[in-house]
C-alpha cells in the first residue's frame, strides 16, 4: 500500500492484541467464555487473528459470508451467527458456522429439515428478549416449550444453550437483575431438559461492566464482544467505567489531509433550504471561524459527527458525501492545506471505514 495514500486507517494489532488479552483473561477468571465478534471490521483476518491469538472462545458474526471466509481460513475456532437468520439462509448456515443464534420456532424446525438433509448436527442458542425489545421470545412460557421442543423433538438440532441481547436497540443497561433473570431461566431450561446448558449467553460488551465488577451472576458463563475489544469507547467515553486502563481505545487510527483551511463565516450566507441529503441542518453563528476541509464524508464514514478528532480544539461540523468540515479556530497547531488529521473511531464510524475494500488499512506493530 502506498503510504502517501489517503484517507487511510491504521490498525495496530499490538494493541489490539493487548485489548483482547485483557478482556478474555477478566472473563476466563470467572469461568465465562468470550465469543470474539469481528462484524465490526467485517472480519479481517489480520485483525481477527489476534482475537485468536488472545484467547477468544469462539468467533462471531452477523453476516454467513464473513463467517464463511472464517471457516476457510482454518482458524481453529468455531464460529457463531450472532443475527438470527433468515428462512432464506438456513440451507448455508451448518455450512457457515458451528453455533447460531435463535427466536422463532417455525425457524428452527425448518433448519432442522435442512440439517437432516445435510446429515449434520448444528448447535442453536435460544435468545430471551429481557426488555431491550429487538430478538427473543418475551413469554417465558413460549420459551420454555421451544426448548423443549429442541431438545425432544428437533434431532439434529443441539440446545447449546440460551441468551439475550441488551442496549443494541432498547438501550436498556444490562443490570445484575437482568443478568439474575436470564439465569433463573437458564435453570429452568436445564431443570426441564435434565441436563447443563453449554452457555448461558449475557449480551455483548455493554454486559462487560458486571465481569469488570465482578458482580456477574455465576450462572452467565458467555459474552459476545466485539467493540469492547476493538475500540473500548462506549464503556470509558460513554459509560465511564474505571479501571480499563490496560483496553486502549487507540487501536485504531483514521488519518486524512486537509483540501483547505481558511477563515469563514459559521453561518451559510444567503437563503437556506436542505442539504444535499434532504436534511434542514441548524447552524451556530459564531462569527468568523478558520475552518479546515477535508478529503472525507459521509461516503466513508456514516455520520460524520462520530468522528473524535485528535487534535485539541478541534469541533467537528458536519460535511456532504466526500468532504467533512472542521472548526479548528481553537487549534493550538496551524493547520494547512495538506496537512494531516487524526482521528480516534467509535463503532459507526469503525462498521463504515472497514467495510469498503477500496478502503486502504495499514497494520501495524503485528
Amino acid at each position: 500500500m502506498e503510504k502517501n495514500c489517503y484517507p487511510r486507517l491504521l490498525c495496530d494489532l499490538s494493541l489490539l492484541l493487548q485489548n483482547v488479552k485483557a478482556v478474555t483473561t477478566r472473563c476466563h477468571a470467572l469461568g465465562i467464555q468470550v465469543t470474539g465478534v469481528t462484524k465490526g471490521i467485517h472480519s479481517r483476518l489480520p485483525i481477527v487473528r489476534q482475537f485468536v491469538s488472545g484467547g477468544c472462545d469462539q468467533l462471531a458474526s452477523s453476516r454467513l459470508e464473513q463467517l464463511k471466509a472464517l471457516r476457510e481460513a482454518g482458524l481453529g475456532l468455531p464460529t457463531m451467527l450472532i443475527r438470527v437468520p433468515m428462512m432464506s439462509e438456513l440451507e448455508e448456515v451448518p455450512r457457515c458456522c458451528d453455533y447460531s443464534l435463535h427466536s422463532d420456532l417455525s425457524v428452527l424446525e425448518a433448519l432442522e429439515e435442512v440439517c437432516a438433509r445435510q446429515n449434520v448436527t448444528h448447535k442453536v442458542i435460544l435468545m430471551a428478549d429481557l426488555g431491550d425489545l429487538r430478538e427473543g421470545w418475551w413469554d417465558q412460557e413460549e420459551f420454555l416449550a421451544a426448548a423443549l421442543r429442541v431438545e425432544r423433538a428437533l434431532p439434529h438440532l443441539e440446545l447449546a444453550g440460551i441468551g439475550t441481547n441488551l442496549g443494541c436497540y432498547g438501550s436498556i443497561v444490562p443490570t445484575v437483575e437482568k443478568m439474575e433473570t436470564l439465569a433463573a431461566l437458564a435453570q429452568r431450561v436445564e431443570e426441564a431438559i435434565g441436563r447443563a446448558l453449554e452457555l448461558v449467553s449475557g449480551g455483548a460488551t455493554s454486559s462487560f461492566p458486571l465481569v469488570h465488577q465482578k458482580t456477574m451472576p455465576k450462572k452467565i458463563n458467555h459474552l459476545r464482544m466485539g467493540e469492547g475489544i476493538l475500540l473500548c469507547y462506549d464503556l470509558q467515553k460513554l459509560w465511564g467505567i474505571r479501571g480499563l486502563d490496560d483496553i486502549s481505545n487507540h487501536v485504531f487510527t483514521l488519518q486524512t489531509q486537509v483540501l483547505e483551511c481558511r477563515s469563514k463565516p459559521s453561518c451559510p450566507v444567503g437563503k437556506l433550504f436542505l442539504d444535499a441529503f434532504g436534511h434542514a441542518p441548524v447552524y451556530e453563528d459564531r462569527g468568523i471561524r478558520k475552518r479546515a476541509l477535508l478529503g472525507l464524508g459521509k461516503l466513508d464514514v456514516g455520520d460524520i459527527g462520530d468522528l473524535i478528532p485528535r487534535d485539541e480544539g478541534v469541533l467537528v461540523l458536519g460535511g456532504s458525501s466526500d468532504h467533512t468540515i472542521l472548526d479548528v479556530e481553537d487549534c493550538p497547531r496551524a493547520i494547512k492545506a495538506g496537512d494531516l488529521m487524526e482521528f480516534d473511531l467509535n463503532y459507526p464510524t469503525m462498521l463504515f471505514l472497514t467495510a469498503r475494500d477500496v478502503f486502504p488499512i495499514e497494520y501495524l506493530g503485528g
